[in-house]
């Protein structure tokens, strides 16, 4: 991927995320004044389970490229940037994925 790519899905995604962010963080702090069977409401509607997933999908994605960026920056051993760039998309594919599975099976 050149750079002028990574640039612009790294924007986009910053983009996309900062809404769902403080959407997710005043919906909790709402929640601090509700009682307990309407936070369980809340956390049962299939928008917030839509939106959270989505946002832990693109956060990862985010944050992948993001740590690219850096080892590219910062690390100068070849070998060992390329370990922690795949270990970075593993991680950034199997940690939204396991949120996912969590939140399909409501364990």
């Amino acid at each position: 991927m050149n750079a002028t790519r990574k640039w612009i899905l790294h924007r986009v995604s910053a983009i996309i995320i900062a809404p769902v962010y403080v959407w997710l963080y005043f919906s909790l702090i709402s929640l601090s004044t509700e009682n307990y069977s309407d936070a369980i409401t809340f956390f049962q509607n299939p928008l917030f389970e839509i939106l959270t997933i989505f946002l832990f999908f693109t956060a990862f994605f985010h944050a992948k490229i993001s740590l690219n960026e850096i080892f590219e920056d910062y690390i100068h051993n070849k070998k060992i940037k390329d370990v922690a760039n795949i270990l970075a998309l593993i991680s950034s594919i199997i940690l939204p994925l396991i949120i996912f599975i969590l939140f399909i099976f409501k364990i």
